[in-house]
């Protein structure tokens, strides 16, 4: 527990040198290209990109792979438990986030979901609320709601292994690790074997979430980088405006490593 909730300034601290690394402003006389470069939102390029090639190395040795054998071993519905579980236990960060947005009908989903699939659906393996009731879920986190309330986002930035973020969706994670149950339960053996088996199935169910969308941007993109960099802030917007629809809340549930697409069942077998 201790390393987790010292990550997040370690973080930024590894940050700080991209500030030295700043992209070229164009000249004012290119109103098109003064245009795309605020709309990218990405001062900091080369260092992000930087980022991006060493995270690509992690992933297609070791992030991808994982990813392909957990599609390939784990059946679907196995795999569709695990990602209801991992959603489950997000409820309680995402139930904070709709009371702190004054959304009183989606805190009520939220808690009614957390309340009937911890029960009938076994800890959360089943979505029960979802299928049976009609009570789809939906992804809240704390950056969404400094959103909400106004926060910029602040500069475009590539986090190896995370991925896509911006400071105020860092400063949000921060938060939901601090507003997170398992944080409240103490150190010990058993804490800190939940704490990482949560982490570490987070980050594989993620990427198998996005190997399709991932190989397809590697596949048909002349610009992997920049194709990422939009999709992620298109659909980060998506999700403040709550315009993303219903579903499994999937991915890290703080703005990380969201792709193009919607959170869906796995694919396979």
């Amino acid at each position: 527990m201790r390393l987790k909730r010292s990550a997040l300034p370690l973080l930024l601290a590894a940050l700080l040198p991209a500030l030295g690394a700043c992209a070229t402003r164009p000249p004012a006389d290119d109103p098109e290209s003064v245009a795309e470069f605020r709309q990218n939102n990405d001062p900091i390029e080369p260092f992000n990109r930087g980022s991006y090639a060493v995270h690509q190395a992690i992933d297609r040795n070791v992030l991808a792979p994982v990813a392909r054998g957990y599609r390939a071993v784990v059946p679907t519905p196995v795999r569709l438990g695990v990602r209801n579980v991992l959603a489950n236990l997000r409820t309680p960060v995402i139930l904070v986030n709709d009371v702190l947005q004054g959304e009183p009908r989606r805190a009520g989903d939220t808690l009614g979901r957390f309340v009937v699939n911890s029960t009938l659906g076994v800890g959360g393996i089943f979505d029960v609320a979802g299928n049976r009731l009609g009570v789809r879920g939906h992804a809240e986190d704390f950056g969404q709601t400094f959103a909400r309330w106004g926060v910029g986002e602040g500069p475009y930035l590539f986090i190896p292994v995370i991925g896509p973020s911006n400071p105020r969706d860092l400063t949000g994670f921060g938060l939901g690790i601090a507003a997170d149950p398992l944080v409240w339960l103490g150190q010990g053996a058993t804490v800190d074997a939940l704490t990482y088996s949560r982490t570490g199935a987070t980050v594989v169910d993620t990427r198998e979430e996005l190997l399709d969308p991932l190989d397809a941007v590697e596949r048909t993109s002349l610009d992997s980088y920049a194709t990422l960099r939009s999709a992620y802030r298109q659909r980060r917007r998506a999700e403040i405006d709550n315009r993303t629809g219903g579903g499994t809340p999937s991915g890290f549930g703080t703005g990380f490593g969201v792709g193009p697409g919607e959170p869906s069942a796995p694919a396979g077998r």
